[in-house]
């Protein structure tokens, strides 16, 4: 949840009605203001500086894909792209893993495909840090709009904060498959050395990916399961689980014996690649996610809340 420090006062001139999330964090809060209209506050909005984007707004669809193609004002926008990148790469590794007959066209061994799983989890390890950061930075909530500035962070320490806390798990996930590709790519290791430098990160990343995925999941649907079709943030979190999903299942398989199962590996890297296809599909979410209203740059305190009449 996101509390403020002591310096950050609430307005005297609101009160909080209504907050809801899974415990034991609120993600949403409702408050009055004097006028006496309500303001929302959401968790993943206001830190990534989002509207709450409903798919039925059809009329705005063509203009939000053209807007979202460009937009590198925007921090979210920035880690929407780099998470692509490094979920194509994963994505093509996987293909490339799969069809040893299509990677022969391009003359590559297992060491090279090996080379392309590591060099894609370089931009994974990149945007969430970037999301880290993000987390860690996020912007007090004053109900009237008010701005108030706080002092920057690289990490942060906010572990009460649900946003923070998936960002977190999942930079640290990310460093974790870092280790795990690139010990994958020592040549000439036996199955002990396997498991002890490729499978042990992988698994242990990947439990930190799940858990990571059902935070921002709980976090935008304000309760341990809700079904939001219309909400594209809804599908971001939604589809970003499934890929963890994909991650934790391969690492399951990933684990080295003596004696070699085939049928292991190929399930292993069936899901590597259905769970780099969910982090896609997340991540390019991420760009029409960010679009604001008129594309006007965020403002941080007023756009991520919704104002509601009497």
């Amino acid at each position: 949840m996101t509390e403020p420090t002591p310096n950050d006062a609430r307005p005297l001139d609101s009160d909080c009605v209504e907050q809801t999330g899974p415990w034991p964090f609120v993600t949403r809060r409702v408050y009055r203001l004097a006028d006496p209209s309500r303001r929302i506050w959401s968790s993943r909005h206001h830190r990534k500086g989002l509207l709450v984007r409903d798919l039925s707004e059809i009329e705005q669809l063509g203009s939000i894909l053209i807007r979202c193609l460009w937009l590198p004002g925007k921090l979210n926008w920035w880690i929407g792209i780099v998470f692509t990148i490094g979920s194509l790469l994963f994505a093509l590794a996987s293909v490339l893993s799969l069809s040893p007959s299509f990677a022969g066209k391009w003359s590559l061994d297992a060491e090279q495909i090996n080379a392309i799983f590591f060099a894609g989890s370089i931009p994974f390890t990149t945007a969430a840090y970037l999301q880290l950061y993000q987390a860690a930075n996020v912007s007090p909530f004053w109900p009237d709009g008010t701005s108030a500035g706080r002092r920057r962070s690289l990490i942060g320490w906010r572990p009460f904060d649900i946003g923070w806390l998936s960002a977190a798990l999942q930079f640290v996930g990310t460093i974790l498959f870092n280790f795990n590709t690139f010990d994958a790519m020592i040549p000439a290791i036996n199955w002990f050395q396997q498991d002890l430098l490729i499978w042990v990160p992988n698994i242990v990343g990947s439990i930190l990916f799940l858990a990571s995925g059902h935070l921002a999941f709980i976090e935008t649907c304000h309760s341990h399961w809700s079904w939001q079709p219309k909400s594209i943030s809804w599908w971001v979190v939604f589809t970003g689980l499934l890929g963890c999903m994909g991650f934790m299942i391969s690492a399951l398989f990933a684990i080295s014996f003596p004696t070699a199962h085939p049928a292991a590996i190929t399930l292993s890297i069936g899901f590597t690649l259905l769970g780099a296809i969910g982090f896609l599909v997340s991540s390019l979410l991420m760009l029409p996610e960010t679009v604001d209203a008129n594309g006007m740059p965020y403002r941080p305190n007023i756009k991520n809340s919704h104002r509601i009449g009497d």
